[in-house]
């Protein structure tokens, strides 16, 4: 672990190696699970006030899930979450004509008919933010079985956790935040 900017950042996110590889997993991560993606209280209403622009292109399954269920729930840790479809995949996903599930909210951003582009853990992922107690916040990599082939991708190509999720680090923490996890890794790779 290092502090950077005030945050708590494993090194792993530094060390090793990550690129999505959809391709292979068809977007799993949007399916498995034991509950839906973490959302902040202002994505929840960042959801609800862009649901017709991107309700499109959900499903008639995730369409009645947040019907039925909301916009957001909240998970057995008390977490707002992303609504399911029969307990299992995200309410937000489509699955498109090659078999891949993806974002219906990523999807309308990038043919541009909405503003936001997902919930921001999932496009940090698998970057998972904590908060402690103290209101300190870390970074930490989160391993999980069904990426392997972003793993096995990330060190056929060299790409560092961080380097993969560039956009969405900015997004959150910022232009210097990312500088300086670069500046990290280059202090971590001369130490060795």
């Amino acid at each position: 672990m290092i502090e950077i900017d005030g945050k708590i950042v494993s090194t792993d996110l530094l060390t090793e190696c990550f690129a999505c590889d959809i391709t292979a997993c068809k977007g799993q991560c949007c399916i498995d699970g034991d509950a839906g993606a973490p959302l902040t209280l202002e994505e929840v209403d960042i959801l609800e006030a862009e649901y017709e622009n991107y309700k499109p292109y959900m499903t008639a399954e995730g369409i009645k899930a947040v019907e039925e269920q909301g916009f957001m729930v909240v998970d057995f840790e008390g977490d707002y979450t992303t609504p399911l479809v029969n307990n299992c995949e995200c309410a937000y996903t489509f699955v498109n004509e090659q078999g891949l599930t993806l974002c219906a909210i990523e999807a309308a951003y990038r043919d541009g008919k909405c503003s936001f582009i997902k919930p921001i853990s999932c496009h940090l992922y698998p970057i998972r933010v904590v908060e402690f107690s103290n209101g300190t916040v870390g970074l930490n990599y989160h391993r999980w079985g069904i990426c392997s082939s972003a793993c096995k991708n990330g060190r056929k190509l060299g790409i560092p956790v961080y380097k993969s999720l560039k956009e969405p680090i900015i997004r959150q923490f910022g232009e210097e935040f990312y500088s300086a996890l670069e500046c990290a890794e280059d202090l971590l790779k001369s130490s060795k």
